[in-house]
């Protein structure tokens, strides 16, 4: 993925999560349960080793895959993910990239799966998510403003 840090300021759509933003995570595709991110690592995304911490990169392979099994449901209901597992090949750097893809869906169920890029197009993470649908949270339902 040939692109600057400047470029991808302005690619895709930032996700309205507190802790999504924070980590800079932008939605690049959400189609036919089909979902991608992508995140420029930072020297703060770093673990001691001073290379992209697992935690961030299964955060985004979370996120995709969450992204792939949203755009998978015609309903439009958001997912809790139930089981997330991963297999970290290599070493990521630069602007990461996850594609995800919904391999089944049932009307309460969806299980994912997706791979990580880094910028050089290598396969650095694999995984598989199984999540469940929900019409809405019990948390945001009481937030709303009652007529």
């Amino acid at each position: 993925m040939a692109m600057d840090k400047k470029q991808l300021k302005d690619l895709g759509v930032e996700l309205d999560v507190p802790f999504l933003k924070l980590l800079g995570v932008r939605c690049l595709r959400a189609e036919l349960g089909e979902g991608e991110v992508v995140l420029a690592l930072k020297p703060e995304h770093n673990n001691s080793w001073e290379v992209a911490h697992g935690g961030v990169l299964l955060t985004l392979m979370d996120v995709g895959m969450a992204v792939a099994a949203r755009a998978a449901d015609e309903a439009g209901r958001g997912v809790v993910t139930i089981e997330l597992k991963a297999n970290f090949m290599q070493a990521a750097e630069g602007i990461v990239r996850v594609a995800a893809k919904t391999v089944h869906a049932t009307p309460t169920l969806v299980f994912v799966e997706a791979k990580l890029y880094d910028e050089r197009d290598r396969v650095c993470c694999m995984g598989s998510a199984t999540f469940k649908y929900f019409k809405e949270l019990p948390a945001r339902q009481s937030k709303k403003v009652k007529p």
